[in-house]
């Protein structure tokens, strides 16, 4: 401020001698709003409250009146500062501090009164004045005033200050409406060099600090070159204006081309008699669709929407696709076709007897549900997991379900899905896409209560993608799975009306929050017997009508048929004995026609292994017999039951275990406990042995020793502490975990020990407690068939899982001779050989 106090000491001087010309004091009017500079005519509003008598009478009295601008950083009664639009003049009482000293004295030109009591007082700007001595007691605002005149310096940089100005306004001109050709005739016509930066001034956007640095501004070059900063920047924004205004222009001018060429091809049309077009034809149809397909309201208000945004899109553009896709995708849905349920009890017993063997407990739940159903239609029951290892049935049962009900059926795997978006959809920003496998599996049966079977629950993956497992949380509570949201849709759908049916290997990979919404229903594997029963029930009139055979071409003997179960379908299920069959009716079709006359085929038992090459199995129990430190085990894995061999040998060295067959963590454990307690046993038999000699008092008899891995004077208890004993389990590749065979690692490193080998026939699962407990153990019932079909007759089990038993079929239980047991020393008395 101090060059401008500097401006004002000198103008002070020379504007005394005009003093007299302008009253001594005036009136303040305070402006928020663009400025008005001297030369510059412009209206002033003032509301019937500002615009009083006494003002009026001031008016008319002096013809005068100042305006000042009020500033930009005003602070409430709190000393906040207050925003620039916030600022209320008319109902904030303006004090002297709130505006600037430096304002722009104009002549009251007329006032016109308006309809709703305002006035319009036309002002025009005179000269540049500094207020002093301003008198704020009153509501009108009173000064004494000093007026300036430019201070001007006739020379080339003022002159060429002119002309740049000059030819900024010109660039401008092209593109800012306000610089219009009345705007280039005043500025031709202005009297002075400081009139025409005033006027250019006042055509711009200056904010209030801006305008009263200029305002202030008295040497007309440093005005000029102000005003050029200015108006620079005023053509940057007008540039970018303009852009985005040709960007705009062009899509408005190329809409409304197509729009209007788009209209005169419906005129032509239908002046020439053909057909309304294809996008017409399109639209219409899809209006006639959502009246009739019965969209929930949601849904009607979310077609409707997207139809009146489709119809204003041209068909060229490619927003045109997505938005009839995303419309036939919701007017494919089933939102209200649905089929009635027809439950018959007897009827749905029929089914599932035709379609499977055996299965008692499974078919008997079944029913039960279905029973249920019959009684109460809208009963939302747990979802159904149809648990068990691969080929027993799980996918045929869903589907008898859905043949019971008399719904369609559909079914989809889970197994390796990693995306979220694979239930839920993607959203429609992302290009090309679709919903999710729920939505696209109605779409596809038509009806919004089908049976949809989740198979492989058990096999879901997670990735970076999102935890599908979460997502079909969602889907699988009846709670929620009413309003259902799919990310493509983006609307509810209603999933509580259809049945879902999920399948799984071994239930504890399923997640466990999905596990709580689904009752687990087991199946277990099938004996030799049942397998026998379905070969020829399903299996062998399948195949013969898929290869073109006759059944009187085609027989095998029942006692072909077990050799095959046994040395080449032994797994729990029937899939590999279908294969098998199917191998060969291919070999009796390449003999049916290649054979000059007909020939029956009827393979013996001892062409199999011509046939179908070497066998898969063996008689392991045959081959138990071999030596001490090999126990048969039972184990329960994700495709049922199986039977497995513990071997051990021993090797030189001093008290080390060594344990091979990829074994878990828990499966670790057990056979380390295993080794410590069966060291403990031996060492506890020794003492005792050398307790009751020494109270005979009979001197220790040589003994002939019968363990061939010791030295003539070594006893049995120091075995395991003098040699290195090597634990395997086979099939190396196969990962093999659980407690369930402690106590067959424990009889096989006794064995050892003592030289004595277990019994032919004999099996047995248990967990062994370090105090030579036998703890309970799981799937007893998959166990127990797997002895079955590796021909065990006696099975040692825990005392605990004696009720397990009775999961059991009567008929998978004959020949087999079961001893429950609560201490490994029963173990011993019953397994191993005198």
């Amino acid at each position: 401020m101090s060059d401008i106090e500097n401006e004002y000491q000198v103008q002070i001087k020379a504007s005394n001698e005009n003093i007299e010309n302008f009253p001594e004091n005036v009136v303040i009017i305070p402006i928020t709003n663009s400025p008005i500079f001297p030369g510059m005519i412009a209206p002033i509003i003032l509301s019937q409250e500002k615009f009083t008598p006494e003002l009026d009478a001031i008016l008319l009295k002096t013809g005068y009146v100042a305006l000042n601008l009020v500033k930009s950083d005003l602070k409430d009664s709190e000393g906040n500062f207050i925003p620039e639009e916030h600022v209320d003049l008319e109902n904030r009482e303006i004090k002297a501090g709130d505006i600037y000293r430096v304002g722009v004295l104009c002549k009251v030109v007329k006032k016109i009164k308006l309809p709703d009591g305002s006035v319009n007082v036309l002002v025009h700007g005179v000269k540049r004045y500094r207020g002093s001595e301003i008198d704020d007691s009153s509501p009108l605002l009173r000064a004494k005033i000093e007026v300036f005149e430019d201070i001007l310096e006739t020379d080339e940089e003022l002159d060429a200050y002119t002309r740049s100005v000059i030819n900024q306004v010109k660039k401008l001109s092209e593109i800012n409406p306000y610089f219009n050709e009345e705007m280039k005739l005043a500025m031709l016509n202005s009297p002075s060099p400081g009139s025409l930066a005033d006027l250019v001034a006042f055509a711009i956007s200056l904010d209030i600090p801006e305008a009263q640095d200029f305002l202030e501004t008295l040497v007309v070059k440093k005005r000029f070159a102000k005003l050029l900063i200015y108006l620079k920047r005023e053509k940057d924004v007008a540039d970018i204006q303009k852009k985005i205004s040709d960007e705009v222009n062009d899509k408005v001018n190329k809409y409304q081309r197509e729009y209007f060429l788009r209209e005169q091809l419906k005129v032509i049309r239908s002046e020439l008699g053909m057909d309304e077009d294809e996008k017409s034809r399109d639209l219409n149809r899809m209006k006639e669709r959502i009246e009739e397909i019965g969209m929930p309201e949601d849904a009607l208000k979310a077609a409707k929407e997207e139809l009146e945004r489709l119809e204003v899109i041209p068909d060229s553009s490619p927003e045109y696709n997505v938005a009839r896709t995303y419309l036939n995708w919701m007017l494919d849905l089933p939102w209200s076709a649905h089929t009635d349920d027809k439950i018959s009890i007897d009827q749905s017993k029929k089914i599932l007897e035709k379609d499977h063997y055996g299965l008692e407990q499974p078919k008997e739940r079944i029913l039960e549900f279905l029973a249920v159903r019959k009684l109460k239609p809208q009963y939302d029951g747990t979802i159904l997991c149809l648990a068990g290892p691969p080929g027993v049935g799980k996918t045929s049962l869903g589907k008898s379900i859905a043949n019971a009900l008399g719904r369609k059926f559909y079914r989809f795997s889970l197994g390796g899905m990693r995306d979220e978006a694979e239930i839920k959809g993607h959203r429609r920003t992302y290009v090309g896409a679709m919903p999710g496998r729920i939505i696209q599996a109605l779409k596809r049966v038509e009806v919004n209560n089908p049976v949809i079977m989740l198979d492989e629950m058990d096999k879901l993956g997670m990735s970076y993608q999102g935890d599908p497992a979460s997502a079909l949380l969602e889907v699988l509570d009846p709670e929620q799975n009413s309003s259902f949201i799919d990310h493509y849709l983006d609307v509810p759908f209603d999933l509580s009306k259809v049945l879902f049916i999920a399948t799984a290997n071994y239930v504890n990979d399923i997640p466990e929050p999905l596990l709580d919404r689904m009752e687990v229903i087991e199946l277990s594997g099938y004996t030799i017997e049942e397998k026998l029963s379905i070969a020829n029930k399903w299996v062998i009139p399948k195949q013969l009508e898929k290869h073109g055979l006759d059944k009187k071409e085609f027989t095998l003997s029942t006692a072909l048929l077990k050799r095959l179960i046994a040395d080449y379908a032994r797994e729990p299920g029937v899939r590999m004995l279908e294969q098998y069959v199917a191998k060969l009716c291919r070999k009796a079709a390449l003999k049916k026609v290649s054979a000059k006359r007909k020939q029956k085929f009827s393979p013996r038992p001892e062409q199999l292994e011509e046939m179908l090459g070497s066998p898969r199995f063996t008689s392991e129990v045959a081959e138990s017999k071999q030596k001490p430190g090999v126990v048969t085990g039972l184990a329960w894995t994700a495709y049922g039951g199986e039977i497995l061999f513990i071997e051990t040998i021993p090797l030189r060295g001093k008290g080390t275990f060594k344990l091979t067959g990829q074994l878990g963590d828990v499966m670790n454990e057990s056979a380390n406990l295993a080794y410590s307690y069966v060291r403990q046993l031996l060492d506890v038999e020794a003492t005792e042995r050398k307790k009751k000699e020494k109270k005979a008092k009979k001197k220790p008899v040589k003994r002939e020793q019968t363990n061939p891995y010791l030295e003539e004077d070594e006893d049995e208890g120091d075995f395991l502490t003098n040699h290195e004993i090597h634990l395997h389990l086979p099939a190396g590749a196969t990962p093999k975990d659980g407690p369930s065979a402690g106590i067959t690692m424990a009889l096989a490193l006794y064995s050892l020990a003592k030289n004595k080998r277990v019994k032919s026939g004999v099996a047995m699962t248990g967990e062994l407690s370090l105090t030579g407990k036998v703890l309970p153990v799981g799937g007893i019932k998959e166990k127990v068939l797997a002895a079955k079909r590796a021909g065990i007759k006696t099975i040692i089990i825990p005392k605990r899982n004696e009720k397990d038993l009775k999961e059991v079929p009567e008929r998978h239980r004959k020949g087999l001779k079961f001893y429950p047991v609560e201490l490994f020393d029963e173990v011993l008395k019953i397994a191993l050989t005198k």
